[in-house]
């Protein structure tokens, strides 16, 4: 059973960071690319980064490039978005999901080409 868990949300100021984490289980971890998504209340869940299979390759939203790292740590299944200069529009619910095809190489922004979802972390950053 595929199981995907992200920690490190909490309640920030303007201009603080955070990093999330997301600890996967269940699957081969190094051979799927790895999705950030959030949900901002009243808003559609949106794109905001991911990490390709091989870790050679990282997108992310106009909304968080500059500001937003994503990485990965084979070695320990777990995925981290580094989030620097927060911003109170990042305040969202922070979901991680796993790519549904290994090895894939191409685009991640897509939300239905990922299918395994952790069950989110809440990032409320105040101004």
């Amino acid at each position: 059973q595929v199981q995907l868990v992200e920690s490190g949300g909490g309640l920030v100021q303007a201009g603080d960071s955070l990093r999330l984490s997301c600890a996967a289980s269940g699957l081969a971890f190094p051979t799927y690319a790895i999705g950030w998504f959030r949900q901002s209340p009243g808003k559609e869940r949106e794109f905001g980064a991911a990490v390709s299979w091989d870790a050679r390759s990282t997108y992310y939203a106009d909304s968080v490039k500059g500001r937003f790292t994503i990485s990965r740590d084979n070695a320990k299944n777990t995925v981290y978005l580094q989030m620097n200069s927060l911003k109170p529009d990042d305040t969202a619910v922070y979901y991680c999901a796993a790519h549904v095809r290994p090895f894939y190489s191409g685009t991640y922004y897509r939300q239905a080409d990922f299918g395994s979802w952790g069950q989110g972390t809440q990032v409320t950053v105040s101004s």
